[in-house]
């Protein structure tokens, strides 16, 4: 049974979810919030400034990562995590292990927002299931230290809905209540940028994967991503700096709300919420129009 505080966040528009990287090195604010205090700090500044979730994470997925074990990972997010809830924010925990997903939601997290989708732990989705939490199932193709060698596509929105609708699917018969599901085309995992940009440009089949009637929610984390920065590349051929990057994520995010997204997972929440305060206005003024 789903309690009502596990419920999804309704807020009558598109969510965003603020980012807080307890990490040494991920790609566009490692070291940064690596010390819980600072870490629980910035959450409660993100949850100040609007954010309806606060994603915690203490293991980088950036291209070339490697595992880290599973007690630093602990060590690194238990403590942001157990503060986050206890001052009142909705808690994201984002990880791919079944114990640490354990623990963050004992400690009073909500939600598991897990990149590999059930496939890097077993165990992941029982425990999702039985805890009747909401859970992101990201589109995945295997870990970060071979980030790139899997984007091989012959139709990149085909297969990535065919991939999460076999995930689904096998997260369904784990126990996982389908009205908590959300998805995530998995922006840069396994992707290059032009397929990335024909995935957002596809939201709507995104979210309705192939044997399911009924669209899912759908999660957009694009902010500071990789194929941002190489859009915006100077003249001299560089990719913009990740932290130079918000602008254009503010951009996308609009764009993501005006085609139906339920959330944007953001590294900097007040310009990314009034563009959702925005497109969701629009939004709302073109589905009024076409009734």
């Amino acid at each position: 049974m789903t309690s009502e505080a596990h419920r999804l966040p309704d807020v009558g528009r598109c969510l965003v979810m603020g980012v807080v990287n307890v990490t040494p090195d991920s790609f566009s604010d490692g070291g940064t919030w690596l010390d819980p205090d600072k870490a629980v700090a910035h959450g409660l500044e993100l949850a100040g400034q609007g954010a309806d979730i606060i994603d915690v994470g203490g293991e980088s997925t950036r291209p070339g990562a490697q595992r880290i074990p599973q007690e630093d990972e602990l060590g690194r997010v238990m403590p942001v995590v157990t503060a986050l809830a206890e001052a009142g924010c909705y808690v994201s925990i984002d990880t791919m292990r079944a114990e640490v997903a354990g623990r963050a939601l004992a400690a009073g997290a909500r939600m598991v927002n897990d990149v590999s989708g059930g496939l890097a732990d077993p165990e992941m989705a029982g425990l999702v299931g039985a805890a009747g939490v909401p859970y992101v199932v990201m589109h995945w193709r295997g870990h970060s230290s071979d980030m790139y060698g899997p984007a091989t596509y012959s139709d990149v929105v085909g297969e990535v809905r065919a991939e999460l609708s076999r995930r689904v699917s096998a997260v369904i018969d784990a126990g996982v209540d389908p009205s908590l599901i959300i998805l995530d085309p998995g922006l840069g995992f396994a992707k290059l940028p032009e397929h990335n940009w024909r995935l957002l440009a596809s939201l709507d089949l995104i979210a309705r994967p192939p044997g399911y009637d009924r669209p899912f929610p759908v999660l957009v984390a694009a902010s500071r991503k990789g194929f941002l920065g190489k859009l915006l590349a100077g003249n001299d051929g560089q990719p913009r700096p990740f932290i130079r990057s918000d602008d254009a994520t503010i951009a996308l995010t609009a764009l993501a709300v005006a085609a139906g997204a339920w959330c944007v997972r953001v590294h900097v929440v007040p310009g990314n919420l009034d563009a959702v305060l925005v497109a969701t206005r629009w939004r709302q003024e073109g589905l009024a129009g076409a009734r």
